[in-house]
């Protein structure tokens, strides 16, 4: 009896409580909405490719709950954006386009999510990129409030593999088929991917290419890049040279820092300005054992997981030279050789999640006027800037060592946020040759970890006029600005190496010349 009592007054307070309240009175928005922004910029897009999903935030901060009796989009069904409306995807024809009655409570707010795809080729337009803008109408006639919707949209050629159905009625892609261990026979692998047609083998300026799995370079092939032209890789994508193919990608010193037009730039194909320095975003640029005079010049390759990785051929002077180029933000290694051969001049690399240079397997490397620095803040590293090694261990923990035939460093700076940022590490009494000549180098080894003839810095045999622990006052390291100034400790305390007259961005070396890729500037006091 009790409880049916209290069950009774339960009711009835909520149907007193509910026949007093207004809260479900709803009057008609007055055209007084306030917005969190009065044009939404969704950054730029590739064409047929779907943004990101950005948000509007619409604010009803009058004392009474309105009813917005339209929100639609000006170009109705015809537009190329798409709406959540506060959660609602709207139903039939309009689905995405328009919603009525839609209801926000006093002093409320609610969010409006905006995505586009755009297909340029549906626009009237003869350039490869193109302003697509449209706008959210907030109810109509006097009462009608908007918010702009712009985008840029490019225009872009676009490589993937094919997806087909098997046996079993399951979409699969499209895998490389190669040789992958040298015996003249190809081998089916699970890398995703195809090879490019002849007429695919030059990529040019005129559009940016976009790429989905990885595009392979077959035997006896050359993919040329020329200047200016600009890459981008989807997540788990990259390029892959085979055994006797090649990559050649010549840009040229840019007159323009911010647009640098000269460039080839290889990056990820994310757009947003909140992606421009996100490492891991898409794999590697894979130089095959067997691959053969592979140049990069006036090249910058961001973001990636591994930026170059040399394979084999180490008595092959030609496998990798590289010059004037930048590699940033890579999530493991900025050039990662085995058993490779590598040229390198007036090379930057920074940021880092290992190493920004690993030679390891052995094998030759030669770097000039080279800045190797790590500032890497993402997480805990494992490794220096620099890594040297003469050995692999397989998955069975058995340990193959090659010889480390030369690893060269002249007028080079090997500097970052840790330390030591070079490590020499051998193993048994393999061939081991290296030595650094004009260099600075950050290593301290307090707690004498680092023993061994490798380390014997007074042996001018391996260590001719290095200077060590000098901080060399970079820019703005931590931003990928690696220059140094005048008065640095790298200024004036180059050699002269070979005909190599000019820094990376052109520059005249002085006499003697100054150590890494830069000369040294004046420094701008910020005001």
């Amino acid at each position: 009896m009790k409880r049916n009592l209290y069950f009774l007054i339960t009711i009835s307070t909520l149907v007193f409580w509910s026949s007093c309240r207004k809260d479900f009175e709803f009057d008609l928005s007055s055209g007084n909405l306030e917005f969190s922004k009065d044009t939404v910029y969704l950054d730029t897009v590739f064409s047929n490719i779907g943004s990101s999903t950005y948000n509007l935030k619409v604010y009803n901060n009058s004392d009474n709950d309105i009813v917005i009796p339209t929100v639609k989009l000006s170009q109705g069904q015809n537009s190329m954006y798409r709406l959540n409306v506060d959660g609602m995807t709207g139903s039939g024809s309009i689905a995405g386009k328009e919603f009525e009655n839609v209801e926000i409570l006093a002093k409320d707010s609610m969010y409006i999510f905006i995505e586009t795809t755009i297909d340029i080729q549906q626009l009237v337009s003869s350039e490869t990129q193109f302003l697509y803008t449209d706008a959210i109408e907030f109810d109509s006639g006097s009462n009608l409030q908007k918010v702009e919707l712009v985008t840029l949209v490019k225009d872009a050629v676009f490589i993937y593999p094919q997806r087909f159905l098997n046996s079993e009625g399951q979409y699969v892609t499209e895998t490389l088929t190669f040789d992958v261990d040298g015996d003249g026979m190809d081998d089916e692998t699970t890398i995703e991917g195809r090879f490019l047609d002849d007429s695919e083998l030059t990529f040019t300026n005129e559009k940016p290419y976009v790429i989905y799995g990885y595009a392979a370079v077959d035997d006896g092939k050359t993919l040329n890049i020329e200047a200016g032209a600009r890459v981008h890789f989807h997540a788990n994508s990259g390029l892959l040279v085979t055994s006797g193919g090649s990559i050649n990608a010549q840009g040229t010193l840019s007159t323009d820092e911010e647009l640098m037009e000269g460039e080839i730039i290889f990056e990820g194909d994310r757009l947003e300005p909140s992606f421009s320095d996100v490492p891991g975003q898409w794999q590697t640029i894979w130089l095959f054992n067997g691959s053969t005079n592979n140049t990069f010049n006036h090249v910058t390759i961001k973001n990636s997981t591994v930026g170059i990785l040399s394979e084999g051929n180490q008595d092959d002077a030609s496998k990798l030279n590289i010059t004037n180029s930048q590699i940033y933000n890579s999530s493991n290694f900025g050039i990662l050789g085995r058993a490779t051969s590598i040229n390198a001049e007036n090379l930057v690399i920074n940021n880092s999640g290992q190493s920004s240079f690993a030679g390891t397997f052995g094998g030759r490397y030669n770097v000039v006027h080279s800045t190797l620095a790590n500032y890497w803040n993402n997480s805990f590293r494992q490794f220096p800037s620099v890594l040297l090694n003469n050995y692999i261990v397989d998955e069975d923990n058995t340990t193959f060592t090659n010889p480390l035939e030369e690893a060269n460093f002249t007028n080079t700076i090997i500097y970052g946020n840790d330390n030591p940022e070079m490590l020499l590490d051998k193993v048994d009494d393999d061939t081991f040759n290296f030595k650094f000549t004009n260099c600075l180098i950050r290593f301290v080894d307090s707690n004498n970890n680092f023993t061994g003839d490798e380390y014997d810095f007074d042996n001018a045999a391996l260590y001719d006029n290095v200077l060590f622990n000098e901080d060399p006052e970079f820019l703005d390291p931590f931003n990928n600005k690696l220059q140094i100034p005048n008065g640095s400790p790298a200024d004036g305390y180059g050699i002269v190496a070979g005909n190599l007259f000019s820094d990376i961005i052109g520059t005249m070396r002085g006499t003697p010349s100054d150590l890494g890729a830069y000369e040294s500037i004046e420094f701008q006091e910020e005001d």
